[in-house]
């Protein structure tokens, strides 16, 4: 079930968005930001916890501790009600169109009197926002394709948010005797960036009992339907769960048509008529005969189809049935086969766990490395200097002894400012293990300097990695427009790896583009960007999405071994 936690984390996310409204202290409002992923990562739950095992979260002080108390214990924080009283509640959610910070927000509530994402959306059309001081053509341009964005979204929410109210709904399902398996399926299962509804299935004999605790449960907050084999509900997140109960000799007939895609299933409903069969939900039989051939296990069902099992993450029609049939399938990465996590960060910077905290983490996955990538200097809120990063240096050899089995490396997330350069000289950078270059800032350049400055970090000696490339965050910021054809060729020419960031508010590389720039011949680091120790579970994601653009393992250099990742990092210098 989703915790305590979770509740307070988007409380205190909602204190840093209005503080940045309101006050434009973006320090003040880090700090709650900084904390709300803290509470969020903190194993422990907070509903059990008084105000001084409040206090001993990382990240959280006596301010934001005693606010978290209050909240806990009355149900609200008089501060955030102050500030929700000053300012229409369409003012924030117009921050959640791509393009518009909260400063803007707020500029075109005061000046043009918008208050809300429809009337912004009028305010574009009207051509109102171009003649406003501080915006201009351009911004209103960013904010009309950021509308367009959020307008196609339309009520689908990240994985990661789908997949907690997913897992929690089973384990309460599962605990049901006349259950004897369980499962998601639909976009969920294929491992899609953002879901529109979850599909749940579950294998039983007795459904009645079971559609009567599916539509009881805590989470429910809306029963949409409630039938003998299938019911509907919304949950506390406003996610549509549909529940499905199947015969258990139907599970791998039921498993291919609930998981799609429609044009997946498509495609191989034509190549079961082709042959003189009839394909559906509760198995493949023959067209004249009705005689069932196959349905209890996904891999039969295809099989008799004359295909091998294709991996759900596949199942989009994009080449899978050929490569099927021509024995090219990829044998895709499993998260087993990851090796270590090439990015993440500790409460030297934007982090709030220590590097003990992280290395222990990392070390209980079976990791055969683990590398720490601090900011660097250029992103000056992270109030990263020299000194600094070369006492982490120390910590970090020092720590290595507790871990005879994992390779600590020393690295840094670099920030490419808008010309492509990168913190540090040369003579600095020689000293880490490795570095991730990642853009943090001028999101809006023309797509030429754009590239050119991508192109610029990649062809740096130093830069390994290039992290979250596009900077896009699911829902909430679009895209960096880039020419990705040039980015992808020069990432190959350089030896320079491209991320695919496991956070699902980013999966930055998207799935096509893993398999554009695959195409190029680009290598890849799954990687968490880890903030939390709770972070490092992010993964799965990682991969996911990697498995979507057909990744192998020797196309992701975190699937190597040492020596061979640490070859690939000198790019072609001598050792």
């Amino acid at each position: 079930m989703p915790r305590t936690n979770d509740d307070v984390e988007q409380i205190l996310t909602e204190y840093a968005d209005l503080l940045s409204i309101l006050s434009g202290d973006a320090f003040k409002a880090r700090a709650y930001e900084k904390a709300a992923r803290a509470v969020g990562g903190y194993p422990a739950d907070l509903a059990a916890m008084d105000l001084k095992q409040i206090l001993g979260i990382p990240g959280v002080g006596k301010s934001i501790g005693t606010k978290i108390h209050a909240y806990l214990t009355t149900g609200s924080i008089p501060e955030l009600e102050d500030m929700r009283s000053e300012i229409p509640d369409g003012v924030r959610a117009m921050t959640l169109v791509p393009g518009l910070g909260p400063k803007k927000a707020m500029l075109l509530f005061e000046e043009l009197g918008v208050d809300s994402v429809d009337g912004l959306a009028a305010a574009v059309h009207d051509d109102r926002i171009a003649a406003l001081k501080g915006f201009g053509p351009k911004t209103q341009e960013n904010i009309a394709r950021g509308l367009r964005q959020l307008s196609a979204a339309g009520g689908r929410v990240q994985i990661g948010v789908a997949m907690q109210v997913a897992e929690a709904l089973l384990a309460e399902l599962e605990t049901l005797p006349q259950i004897s398996r369980a499962a998601y399926a639909g976009s969920l299962r294929r491992m899609a960036e953002t879901i529109g509804d979850v599909d749940l299935l579950v294998a039983g004999t007795d459904p009645t009992p079971v559609m009567a605790r599916f539509t009881t449960l805590p989470l429910v907050t809306r029963v949409l339907a409630h039938g003998d084999t299938k019911s509907s509900v919304v949950t506390d997140r406003g996610l549509q769960v549909d529940l499905r109960v199947i015969p258990p000799q139907a599970w791998g007939a039921a498993m291919i048509y609930f998981t799609g895609s429609k044009a997946h299933n498509i495609r191989i409903r034509e190549r079961a008529v082709r042959q003189g069969l009839k394909l559906n939900e509760y198995g493949l039989y023959g067209a004249a005969s009705g005689s069932l051939l196959a349905a209890e296990t996904e891999t039969e069902v295809y099989e008799r189809l004359g295909l091998p099992y294709i991996e759900p993450t596949l199942r989009e029609d994009r080449g899978e049935i050929e490569a099927a049939l021509a024995g090219d399938l990829p044998d895709l990465i499993r998260i087993d086969e990851l090796r270590g996590d090439l990015h993440t960060h500790t409460d030297l910077t934007d982090g709030v766990a220590s590097l003990n905290d992280m290395a222990t983490s990392a070390a209980s996955r079976g990791y055969a490395y683990y590398a720490v990538t601090d900011h660097a200097p250029d992103l000056a809120m992270q109030r990263m200097t020299d000194e600094k990063m070369l006492q982490q240096r120390e910590e970090v050899a020092a720590l290595q002894a507790r871990f005879p089995k994992m390779r600590l490396l020393h690295g840094t997330e670099l920030n490419i400012d808008a010309d492509g350069r990168v913190d540090w000289d040369e003579e600095f950078l020689a000293g880490f293990d490795l570095t991730v270059a990642s853009m943090h800032s001028y999101f809006t350049l023309p797509v030429q300097e754009q590239t050119a400055r991508v192109i610029r970090a990649m062809e740096h000696p130093s830069v390994n990695v290039i992290g979250h490339l596009t900077g896009r965050k699911i829902g909430s910021r679009a895209p960096i427009e880039l020419d990705l054809d040039a980015v992808f060729a020069a990432a190959a020419r350089t030896g320079t790896a491209l991320e695919i960031n496991g956070h699902f508010a980013r999966l930055d590389l998207k799935d096509e583009h893993v398999a554009w720039a695959k195409r190029h011949g680009v290598r890849f680091a799954i990687d968490t960007d880890a903030h939390s120790v709770a972070h490092l579970d992010l993964m799965r994601y990682g991969v996911g999405t990697a498995q979507r653009g057909w990744l192998t393992k020797g196309d992701v250099i975190n699937a190597w071994p040492l020596g061979k990742l640490q070859r690939f990092l000198r790019k072609g210098r001598p050792a």
